[in-house]
Formats: structure tokens, sequence, C-alpha cells
């Protein structure tokens, strides 16, 4: 007997197999082993598969690593939380059951890619002829589960990597959290949409809020990568496109820096000090320690920081390093905590839970227990009783990102269910035209869906199959000893920000309206005019489509990175104001005053 990726083959045969398919059967072998105890399956009418980053990366070729609570285990949840919701729902899906296959991406997009081969294993068309048993008998195959569309993933270098193979299956699948803009090209990703709007949105929104505080001269820094380095030749090539604010330096963080390295970008950064305001697209741990590398250098005070979603209102990165992130400018889509699944999940106990098969691991570190003799902890550690609570003998706060997971899992839903209404009416249950589902057709179904999502707001996609950009900005501040992400303003479409400018020689109170307020807006244009008369010149009309294209070709900003340290890159424009450095107004500290 020999296995086949999950098909059981009933007798002693060899095979001929196709050059076109014969890395994925090679790597469908190699995971095998693997696939039931690194993932979750629940059976239903129809199956989705799920991606989420449980672990960590791995460290000296181990694949995966540490348990990521919150990005991993709360998201999963929070998948499996909405298929209970739907397959309860009487007027949603009706008499149909939806299945799941959840899978670890491990943080690692070549690991995904072999774990999501378990997505396409059904739709392989396998020839006899291919297959010849010892004694001429037919060999038996036990089919493997059809997926129907996948949730996932998270981080945008592992979608890009799994939508490669999907697409090639018409797979739809929809992520909850990839961002860069390159996954808005529908010649490319076709069977991609997802519930968070794209980097090209979030990098308007940054340049706005450039525009709106009157800088006019930055450096932008990004990790390495199609998050951070689309991000930045997103927002570069919107400020080019409005004009008045030009680039000092754009500086990018290895994918594995050196020893070193994040002091050697804080030196670069110092090298154009009128550039006091750096826009950065990078990771969580890039961000923690250009943070900490900024506080060696002793900078506090010195630059200010407009960080993307990555950084947030995420408290890790700026811990023991306060007072250099003071007054960060940081932006997020907006996001409601879900009540429901806090319910759900502080409910979830090892007794209630078996399905997760990842949830014993998560029990012993969110109690810091060990269970058994098998557990993964060392023998110092104390027993779990399995009486521990969630929230109540543990700190518990809703992962960000939970409210997208269960939106990405109803517009699946509701694609089913209008894709049932119109191919199945009056029928009870999958009929013969639903028995297997068309990627594409349902594709379709996916992109026209317009329904109220858990937090209230519309859930819908453009023609890319992007949602939407909607955005809350933050300051980070520190008041009386205390520190906070204070909302300063909101993203959508235009820029409405409410707070008071102050720096060491001006207070001026507003409430700014992009839209509204226009006024206001001509600031960096008296300032221009007054100080850079030089750079008073008419401004393109701004295409946002051309914008977009534009942040899916990262040759630019890779092939002038490669040229310098750190990936600099230095623009003309930018000499005349790094020269002039006597004429530089000083930076504003942004403090809110009441919101809206």
């Amino acid at each position: 007997m020999v296995y086949e990726g999950k098909r059981l083959v009933s007798c002693h045969c060899f095979f001929l197999l196709t050059a076109r398919f014969y890395w994925i059967l090679t790597l469908m072998q190699r995971t095998h082993g693997q696939e039931y105890a690194h993932s979750i399956r629940l059976d239903g009418d129809i199956i989705l598969g799920g991606l989420f980053p449980v672990h960590a990366k791995g460290d000296r070729g181990v694949p995966c690593g540490e348990l990521k609570k919150e990005k991993g285990i709360h998201r999963l949840e929070a998948m499996l939380y909405a298929i209970d919701q739907i397959n309860k729902d009487p007027d949603l899906l009706a008499n149909i059951t939806l299945g799941v296959r959840i899978l670890d991406t491990c943080s690692r997009d070549t690991y995904a890619l072999e774990q999501s081969l378990t997505f396409v294993q059904a739709l392989i068309e396998k020839d006899g002829s291919d297959v010849k048993c010892a004694n001429g008998d037919p060999p038996i195959f036990t089919k493997p589960d059809k997926i129907s569309g996948v949730i996932g993933a998270a981080a945008s270098s592992v979608s890009i990597m799994v939508a490669n193979i999907l697409r090639l299956f018409k797979i739809p699948q929809i992520s909850y959290a990839s961002t860069a803009p390159e996954l808005s090209d529908n010649t490319r990703y076709d069977f991609f949409s997802r519930v968070v709007p794209p980097d090209s949105y979030q990098a308007q929104a940054m340049v706005d809020i450039v525009t709106a505080l009157g800088w006019n001269y930055v450096s932008t820094l990004a990790s390495e990568g199609n998050y951070g380095e689309s991000g930045v030749e997103a927002f570069t090539q919107i400020s080019r496109e409005i004009g008045g604010v030009c680039i000092a330096q754009s500086l990018k963080i290895p994918r594995e820096p050196r020893p070193g390295e994040f002091e050697k970008i804080i030196k670069r950064l110092l090298e154009t000090p009128n550039a006091r305001a750096v826009i950065m697209f990078a990771n969580e741990d890039d961000i923690r320690r250009i943070l900490e590398a900024a506080k060696k250098a002793n900078q506090s005070g010195h630059f200010l920081w407009i960080g993307s979603d990555s950084w947030g209102s995420k408290i890790s990165p700026v811990q023991q390093q306060e007072e250099i992130a003071e007054g960060a400018v940081t932006i997020l889509p907006k996001r409601t905590s879900i009540d429901g699944f806090d319910r759900y999940f502080r409910s979830r106990t090892l007794a209630n839970n078996r399905r997760n098969v990842w949830f014993a691991e998560f029990w012993e570190e969110n109690f810091g227990c060990k269970l058994g003799s098998h557990g993964k902890r060392n023998s110092n550690i104390k027993k779990c009783t399995g009486l521990e609570r969630i929230a109540r003998d543990s700190a518990y706060e809703q992962e960000g990102k939970v409210q997208f997971v269960i939106d990405a899992v109803y517009s699946m839903a509701y694609a089913l269910h209008n894709m049932h209404k119109d191919l199945c009416p009056g029928y009870i249950g999958l009929c013969p035209r639903m028995s297997a589902i068309d990627g594409k057709e349902l594709l379709s179904y996916i992109r026209a869906v317009n329904f109220n999502g858990s937090a209230g707001t519309p859930v819908i996609f453009n023609e890319n199959g992007d949602a939407p950009g909607r955005y809350d900005i933050f300051q980070y501040q520190i008041t009386n000893k205390s520190t906070e992400y204070k909302v300063i303003g909101q993203w959508t479409n235009q820029l409405h920000l409410n707070m008071y400018i102050q720096t060491t020689t001006l207070t001026v109170s507003m409430s700014l309206s992009a839209s509204v307020s226009l006024g206001m807006l001509y600031m960096p244009k008296v300032y221009i005019i007054i100080f850079h008369p030089e750079q008073n010149v008419q401004k393109r009309k701004r295409s946002f489509k051309a914008v977009v294209t534009a942040a899916t070709m990262q040759s630019k900003l890779s092939q002038k990175g490669n040229d310098r340290p750190n990936g600099e890159v230095k623009t003309e424009l930018c000499e005349s104001l790094e020269t002039n450095s006597k004429s530089s107004v000083d930076f504003p500290m942004v403090k809110s005053g009441s919101t809206s």
C-alpha cells in the first residue's frame, strides 16, 4: 500500500507522473505525515479552508516556532465562532452545513504553500494510465475533501504565495489581514479578495496626514518584503502626484538584519536632520528595534514617527521606550471589539474545545502551566488543573483582526447563500448544480456581496476584490506618567482630524476636515510660498488608479535600494531642502483635543 498525498492506493503501484504536477505531488507526500496533527477538520456539506499563523517562524531549519496566542489562536477561533453562528442561522444557508479545514502557516510563506496544497488535492485529476497495479486491477483512491473557498492568509507574502496556487485551481480566497497593494492586481490575483483595505488607501491617508500637518520633508522606512516595500512605494508615488512632499531618504530594513543594522539606520536618518518625520511601513519587531536604536542614540524628541497599521495601537513595540515613541501618529483600519466572540472565547475550556488541536498548547502558554507528561513546558512548571478560566485567571483582550476574520467567513457564506438561491431555487440542501461548486462562479458572487458586517459597517468589494478604506488615526501620548493611544481623527476616502497643534513657538487650536475646512489645508502651501517659492509649481492631477498600479511595481524601490547601503534612495528634489537647513520650520507635537 502506498500513500499519495491524502489518497490511499490499495495496491503496489508505480506512478508515471506528468511534469506539470510532479512537484505538487512531491510536496503533498512530504507533508502527509504532518497533515492531521497540524490541521483542524470539521465535516460539512461545503468545506472552507482556513490559513492562520498559529505559530511563529522556527529557527535553524525548524519550520514552526513559538505559539502566537492572539494572532494565531484568537483568529482561528474567530473562524470557528463564525462557522458556528452561520450553521445555527435558519436564514443563512438553511439546511446546508459549513465545515472547515484549518491549517497553520507558521508565519512562513514557503511552509504555508506546502500546507495549502492540501486544499487542491481533490482537484488534481488522475489519469488511470499513470497508475499500474501488480495484479492488473485498477487502484482504489480515497477522495480528499473538496475545498470550495479559503479564508486567509494573514501576512501578504503568505497570501501572495498561496494565491498563485489557488488561482490555478479556481479556488476563491478571502484574506482578513493581507494589505499589500500588489494583491490589487486582478490580472495576477484574480481569485483573491480581502475584507481589509489595501495599503494604497493607507498610503493616501498617511500623505494626507503629512500634508495637513504642513510637513514637506520626510524620510521613509520599510521592512524588506511585499508589505513594507509596496507601502512605501505607494506613499512615494502619491506624494509625487500631489506635490509638496519631498522624500529625503528611503531606507529598507533587511529581512535578516545583521548586528548593528538598526543603529546604522538611525545614523542614516540623522544624516538628513531636517527630515525629522519618518514614515514607517515595518513589521512589529522591526518597529520595536528601530525605537530601541533611537533610544540608544539618545534621540528622544528628535524623530516624529508616522506608523502604518502594523504599528497601529500595539503596546509591544513601545514598551520600555515610551519617551522615544511619544507623539507618534499611527493608523489602523476601523474596527470594533465583537462582544459575542468575547463571550464565546472566554467560555472555551479543555473539555469543550477538543476540536482545536492547538488549544492544549494555548492553555499551557496562557496559564503558565503544564498538561501531564506530554506537555511542552519543562517539569518545574506547575500542572494545569483544567479549572483555569480565560479572562479570570489570565489577561485577555480581543485581537484586532477578529472582526475581519468573522467578516471574511460571512462573505463566503453570503456568496454561497446567494449562489444557492439562484442555482437551487426551492431546493432543500445542495442541489446537483452545487454538488461540485464552480470556483469562478462563486467568485462572482463573492464580489457582489453587500451586507452589514460584525461591526455594523457595510462589507463590500470593488472590482479588484478590495474593501473600502476606513481608518482611525491615533497618537501615542504620555500624560501624568500614563501612556495611551488617543484617537485624533479618521480617514474614509478623505481626512478628518480633530486636534490642536503645539510647537515651541506656536499653538493653534483647530478642528480640521479635509473636505470642509479647506482654508486650513492651505497652510502648507503658504509655508512653501514664503520659505520655498521655487517649489510653488502647479500640482499634477492625481490618478488613484495610477497610484495603485505603481504600488504593485516594487522593482524601482528594490533596484535603487540595492545601489545604496540599507536600501537608501535619495531624490534630487530633496537636495535644496537639506542644504537650506536654517529655513526649516520646527515640527509640531500633535496633542489631541476633543474628538467627534
